[in-house]
């Protein structure tokens, strides 16, 4: 199993024997030696009670996610609306800053951190606990080491928005505030690897606890700052630094002290910064599959200032797209469940429990889809208001609702698909389908519809919607057309080639009693036949 140097080498044949009730697979290595792991072939009985189990157990991670993104979220909205009191020049430039940080670095950060969705959630569902903690470490390693090339960035932010045609002043104010978002790369680069360690292990509730204790803090802090201490706009990007440094500290007390990861942290390890390849090799993906889909939406941004009137397109564009943001929250709490559903049960080798979740989690997005889409529809009169005065804007609104609810109901879908693929380690294909989905579809249909056809910002949601649905149905299309089987297959060989990890045997005797997932649940609410 081990060389002389205790490392696994890379399996060169992977064998698999069938009997009536277990599968033994055996993993031969380069040095001759081999690893056995044997898991239970089972089949899911579709009842009504194990249906409600999956549905209780996702809506338990989900919950939490949701309000775990919405109140971080928030941090960055409070910010920029205390700014706003300072005036127009200070708003815009935190607004672009803010903006611009986003494209430039935090996008990257999350899409990276995405992968230990993957590892974590496989390696937990293997009860390879204390290779939790491993993949965590050497997340934050790696996310560190791609922090420095983005602080430079942002450093010389002022620069960069003068070279792309930004007012001076407003840029030289924007590349100040950027400056002091500097340490908020670190915090985030920090606490994604916390989240995703948690929520691989369903230990979503007191992620959101911290979260909102955060931000109940950052609101006076932005007070104490900005207008107290006289910093003006600088201090709101000190508060957002320090708030995101104090959410760190929160979730970083709770894995060290908290008896429920006593299994999966165990201390900080030389094994974090062996195997960066296969991080990176899942990492890179997972940053392009979300970036491609962030920077799409801020692409329509930037098309609705070349419409006619572009004060209302932006406008309205602006109202509309933070309506989506907020919606979506929900899918992706729903995404964040699903994820670690399917990794978990693909890593305990258990296919068509992972089938089952993916099922569930579609159904459950698809009718959250339709309930949000009917609310906007019959509240279209209203949203435009919570906004706005300006009349014009609010009819235009109005008017754009119908495509935004449309909208809804394929994010909803596309978001859970999206976290089906996280689950599975489908980051590369989720990449592709994104870049052919929004930048060979989508873009090149808003342009040509907003231009060519002069349907203006309507021909924008149109082309979004086209790029959505379709990156959707090509998720769909490899959901349904997937060897769930062979998934399991992959996911016990990403587990089990890792120097770190130990035999099942070895791992339930240590830990069997020790990390439980999902406590508030029985483990008979899936049954089994063989």
């Amino acid at each position: 199993m081990e060389d002389r140097n205790g490392a696994l080498q890379e399996p060169l044949l992977q064998s698999q024997l069938d009997s009536s009730i277990h599968q033994t697979h055996t993993f031969t290595f380069t040095n001759g030696d081999t690893r056995s792991v044997s898991r239970r072939d089972e089949t899911i009985s579709c009842t009504p009670e194990w249906i409600l189990g999956e549905v209780r157990k996702q809506v338990f991670i989900a919950g939490p996610m949701v309000c775990v993104a919405l109140l971080q979220y928030l941090l960055i909205v409070i910010s920029v609306m205390f700014v706003g009191h300072l005036g127009e020049l200070e708003l815009a430039s935190a607004s672009i800053a803010t903006s611009s940080a986003g494209v430039t670095g935090t996008s990257l950060i999350i899409g990276m951190a995405a992968a230990l969705e993957t590892l974590c959630g496989q390696a937990y569902g293997a009860k390879q606990y204390h290779m939790l903690g491993i993949y965590m470490q050497r997340a934050i390693f790696v996310l560190y080491l791609v922090c420095i090339p983005i602080a430079v960035v942002w450093w010389n932010m002022d620069s960069v928005l003068v070279f792309l045609g930004q007012d001076p002043q407003i840029s030289e104010l924007a590349g100040v505030y950027a400056r002091y978002l500097i340490p908020t790369i670190f915090a985030v680069a920090t606490l994604q690897p916390l989240v995703k360690f948690l929520q691989t292990q369903s230990l979503v509730l007191s992620m959101a606890l911290f979260s909102a204790a955060t931000l109940i803090l950052h609101i006076p802090l932005c007070w104490l700052l900005i207008f107290k201490l006289g910093i003006g706009y600088r201090g709101a990007a000190i508060a957002g630094s320090l708030s995101n440094w104090l959410n760190v500290i929160f979730v970083a007390s709770y894995v060290k002290y908290s008896a429920t990861c006593k299994g999966t942290w165990t201390s900080f390890s030389r094994e974090a910064f062996n195997d960066l390849p296969a991080f990176i090799k899942l990492a890179i993906p997972s940053a392009i599959m979300i970036c491609l889909e962030y920077w799409s939406f801020q692409g329509l941004v930037l098309l609705s200032g070349l419409l006619p009137n572009p004060q209302l397109e932006t406008s309205t564009l602006s109202i509309c797209l933070t309506c989506t943001a907020l919606l979506y929250m929900i899918p992706f709490g729903i995404g964040a469940a699903v994820s670690t559903r399917v990794g978990n049960e693909l890593g305990a080798g258990r296919p068509q429990a992972a089938k089952g979740a993916a099922v569930i989690a579609v159904s459950i997005g698809v009718s959250e889809g339709l309930v949000m889409a009917t609310i906007l529809y019959f509240g279209r009169n209203l949203w435009g208001k919570a906004f706005t005065q300006e009349q014009e804007v609010i009819e235009y609104v109005a008017r754009s609702i119908p495509l935004l609810a449309i909208m809804h109901i394929m994010d909803a879908t596309q978001g859970v698909l999206s976290g089906v693929a996280r689950g599975c380690g489908w980051q590369a294909f989720g990449a592709a389908a994104n870049l052919g989905a929004y930048y060979v579809v989508g873009l090149p249909a808003a342009v040509v519809l907003a231009f060519v056809y002069d349907l203006k910002g309507r021909g924008l949601w149109v082309g979004l919607i086209l790029g959505v649905t379709t990156a959707a149905l090509t998720l769909l299309f490899m959901a349904c057309a997937t060897n769930w089987q062979q998934q399991a297959e992959e996911a016990l060989l990403r587990v089990y080639s890792s120097a770190t990890a130990t035999l099942p045997i070895e791992a339930n005797h240590a830990q069997k009693d020790e990390i439980p997932a999902l406590r508030l649940f029985e483990d008979g609410d899936c049954e089994d036949r063989s």
